[in-house]
């Protein structure tokens, strides 16, 4: 296992995207699953953290720090490959996502059998 980030105000983050135009359930539904499946990352609890993130994903797809913290989740659960492409995609989301910059950059060097720095 390796050491990965968490977003920065990832919460606050979330809430901010979702106030700049999407509203309604949906996006609160996301909000909420976010951060219960970030509580359930933090209690080590990976199986359920993966569930309600990937639910918020679906739910809030352009939220750059569901991805990241999805991205930990698999990570946790020892599925690197996952991990990788929510890392990915969370940059591809917002390249501003430094937490999930540095993590991309963790999960390459671990697929490709190197260290990152």
């Amino acid at each position: 296992m390796f050491s990965l980030r968490t977003t920065t105000g990832g919460l606050l983050a979330l809430c901010a995207v979702l106030a700049l135009g999407v509203a309604g359930c949906s996006s609160y539904q996301g909000a909420r699953l976010y951060q219960s499946g970030t509580l359930a990352l933090d209690r080590g609890d990976s199986a359920r953290a993966i569930e309600e993130l990937e639910h918020a994903a679906e739910l809030v797809p352009e939220a750059s720090e569901v991805q990241n913290h999805l991205g930990l989740a698999y990570a946790a659960a020892g599925r690197e490959a996952e991990a990788l492409k929510a890392f990915q995609r969370a940059v591809d989301i917002d390249c501003g996502n430094l937490a999930a910059a540095e993590n991309l950059a963790v999960a390459q060097g671990h697929h490709s059998g190197g260290t990152a720095p």
